[in-house]
This record gives structure tokens, sequence and C-alpha cells, in this order.
């Protein structure tokens, strides 16, 4: 009998164990504590495309600081790790490991690039680690789909086809690429060769500059004489800007048209009074338009966190937080990787009233086609 009542005994404290630690809290996830969920970013931060990294990561911090101040998600505090990459594949690669492997965050968010978000994608995918956000619109981001992979933006398949189609519908066909010699550049031009196709024309010819370069003295040479009546610019602002100034300089009066990834406020103020007439392709709303919510909203949360004015770069930033703080809080407090993936899946325009339309699913991670067209006019500044 006495045996009986010890075996008893501790078989009830054996199920009593058993029992709290189902009720408990569940085994933690990578990155994240009861406190704290920890993202990691590897942007460029300093070089020629600092300003790229730079907006982007303002833009989310400042949404992000807003949620922390109400008190998190779920009780937890949103935290950013940023890591320099220059805007170099190599170094982004090697911030990627480590933000997985030492710094242990929950998931990556707001790369900066094509050539460096390629670098991260077989080390995030290995790991099961989600990726949100990437300012890039590489098909290499997009196909073949990608369950850890969620892109805002729209594509620079959908920007340089809207670009062809405004060029072509004022009659201006002659029309040559200026493209940074790396995978973004490559996607945009095989975009404007793809939007020209479709339209029975071709590019009239190209020219290429490094990453990280302003050396476009070969480049110059190269399309100048061939006169063309626009050109589709897929670089970053620093060398966007020498290209356009050399090429005014040297007696060019066509036109210039570039795709949002070149950093559109950056190149402005690197253009100046070469500036008005530049036309560049956006994948959000005008951050001035303050009869749009989103884009009011943003306004002020830029004035809270006094990081500068209203940019595009930082708008994007700011979006971006927002929907992965939604996939959150749709993830509930047993916050997991899986969790939060099958969250953003649930978030689109009929359920998620952002002011920006955002569509995800379980067969698609590509949230947005949105694509509108600015000018820069005098002092710096946009109209659209």
């Amino acid at each position: 009998m006495k045996l009986f009542s010890k075996s008893f005994l501790l078989l009830a404290c054996q199920c009593a164990l058993a029992l709290a630690m189902a009720s408990g809290p569940a085994r933690a996830e990578v990155g994240v504590t009861d406190r704290k969920i920890l993202l990691g970013q590897s942007a460029a931060f300093s070089g020629p495309a600092a300003q790229l990294g730079i907006q982007m990561h303002a833009g989310a911090k400042a949404y992000f600081d807003i949620v922390n101040k109400q008190g998190g998600v779920h009780g937890r505090q949103i935290e950013i790790l940023t890591i320099d990459d220059k805007y170099e594949p190599d170094l982004a690669a090697r911030n990627t490991h480590q933000l997985i492997e030492k710094d242990g965050v929950f998931a990556l968010f707001g790369y900066v690039g094509t050539p460096t978000s390629n670098a991260a994608l077989p080390i995030f995918s290995k790991e099961g680690v989600p990726f949100f956000a990437p300012f890039s619109g590489a098909q290499s981001l997009r196909e073949p789909f990608n369950k850890q992979l969620f892109n805002i933006r729209a594509s620079y398949f959908n920007e340089t086809e809207y670009l062809v189609d405004q060029l072509t519908r004022l009659g201006l066909t002659k029309i040559a690429v200026f493209y940074q010699n790396d995978a973004y550049g490559q996607t945009g031009l095989d975009g404007v060769v793809r939007a020209l196709k479709k339209r029975n024309l071709a590019v009239l010819d190209t020219a290429t500059v490094e990453r990280n370069s302003v050396n476009v003295t070969d480049a110059i040479a190269r399309l100048l004489p061939k006169r063309p009546d626009a050109i589709i610019q897929i670089t970053a602002y620093s060398s966007a800007a020498a290209y356009i100034d050399g090429m005014r300089k040297a007696g060019y009066t066509g036109q210039f048209y570039n795709v949002s990834f070149v950093g559109s406020q950056a190149l402005a103020d690197a253009l100046g009074a070469q500036g008005p007439g530049v036309v560049v392709s956006q994948v959000v709303p005008f951050p001035w338009d303050l009869s749009n919510p989103l884009v009011n909203e943003y306004n002020k949360a830029l004035k809270a966190a006094n990081i500068g004015s209203p940019n595009f770069s930082s708008l994007e930033g700011y979006i971006a937080a927002r929907v992965f703080v939604e996939g959150l809080r749709r993830a509930g407090p047993g916050l997991t990787r899986d969790k939060l993936i099958a969250a953003l899946e649930t978030i689109n325009r009929s359920n998620f009233d952002l002011g920006f339309d955002v569509n995800f699913s379980p067969k698609n991670h590509n949230g947005s086609n949105f694509v509108d067209m600015t000018v820069v006019t005098k002092n710096g500044k946009f109209g659209h």
C-alpha cells in the first residue's frame, strides 16, 4: 500500500508538472522573449548608396517607435539591429550569417538592393528565417515562390512596363538604357527589353556603370552619339546624377527616366539645378499628399520622431513596418516564425485598411503592383 502511494504520488507530480508546462508559455522562438522581438537589417548605411538604407530604416523605425511607446505587440517591444553592408553582396552575406547565427534575430527586415538581397537569399531560405520587404523589385526575389520572402513593393518589370508605356504614348521610341552592371541593372534592362518587345520595339543601345562607382565617361561616349529620345536609368542616385550631369554638359537634350530604387530625394539633392524634368517612377504614394490618411499619419510620425523631411524611401520603410506589425498582431502572443508567415498570408485589401493596397496569400507573397510617376521640379521638389 505504501509502495502504491509513493508511485501514485510520483505519477501525480509528473502529471502536474506536465500540465504546468502545457499551460505555461510555449518554447521561445529564436529572437523572441516575453518582452522583445529582435529583427535584423543589413543595408547600405555608408558609401554612394547610403541614403537608401538610412531613409528606409528611418521610416520603419518611426513606426516601430510608435508601436513600442504604446506597449509593443502583445507586450513585446520591437528592436531592429542594423549592420552596414555598403551595398556590397559579400558584406550582405556575411552580415546575414551574423544576424541569424550570432545575433539570433527573429526575422530579417528591409534589406536594400538586389545584389545584397540575392546574397542573403540562400542563407535565410536554408535557415527558415522570414525575409520581409526588401527594397528591390527584382524577379529573383519573386520567382520561384519562396515561403520566407514577402515583397511590399511592385517589381521592376511593373515599373519598366509603366515607363515604356508612358514614353511610347508620347511618341518617344528611341529609348536607350543606362544600367548598373549587376543583378539589379540586368533585371531592369530585362524589363525594358520586355516592355519594348511587347510594342514591337527594341532598345536603341545600352551603357553600363559599376556598382558604387560614378565613373560614367565611357557610358557618356557610348550613348551620346546615338541621340536617344529618352534614357531609362537602372542604377542608384550617385551614378544616375553623375550620368545626367555629364550628358547635359556634353549637349544631350533628351529625357531621363529612372526606376524608384534610384533614391528619389537623394537624386534630386545630388542633381541640384540639373534636376528639373528628370522622371522617377514610384512604388509608394506621394509622400506630401496629406489627403491620403496613410501619408498624413506618416508625416505626423516623422515630425514626432524629428528625423527629417518626407521622402519616398522612408515612406516605403514606414509602410513595410506597418504591414509587418499587423502580421505580428495577427500571429498572436505565442509568436513563432511559422505563425508570422501564416498571419501575413491573411493580409489583403478586404481586411486591412492601410490606404495602400497590400495583398498576400499562401501562394502569393508579392503584396503590391502599384506604380506612379513623378518628376523633379525646382528646388529639389517633386510633382506628379
